[in-house]
Order: C-alpha cells, then structure tokens, then sequence
C-alpha cells in the first residue's frame, strides 16, 4: 500500500504522487481519535490530517 500523511496544504501533493506513480485516484482518511494526532506531514512539520493512500 502506498499512503502519503499530510497537513491541509500538502493534501493536494499527496494525492498528485500517487496519481501520477499509481495511476488511480487515492483514498482520503480524515485523521480522526484513533489516529496518532501528534504525527507530522511529512512534507513539512505542521500536524498532518490527512492519510492518502492506495491498495496496491
């Protein structure tokens, strides 16, 4: 599976990476209570809110 964690300005990168690698269009999660809240985007340090990802 390939999955992106992204804050609100990085969720567009997020989705634009694995539409162009994976050809599909990605799940979006909306990160929520049972989720690690205190994960960062991993393109940039701001708290992350979405998971994108794709089944493989």
């Amino acid at each position: 599976m390939m999955k992106h964690i992204a804050c609100s300005e990085h969720v567009e990168l997020a989705m634009e990476m694995i539409i162009d690698e994976e050809e599909t269009a990605p799940n979006i999660e909306i990160l929520t209570n049972q989720h690690d809240l205190s994960t960062d985007c991993e393109f940039c340090q701001n708290p992350a809110k979405y998971i994108v990802s794709v089944e493989n």
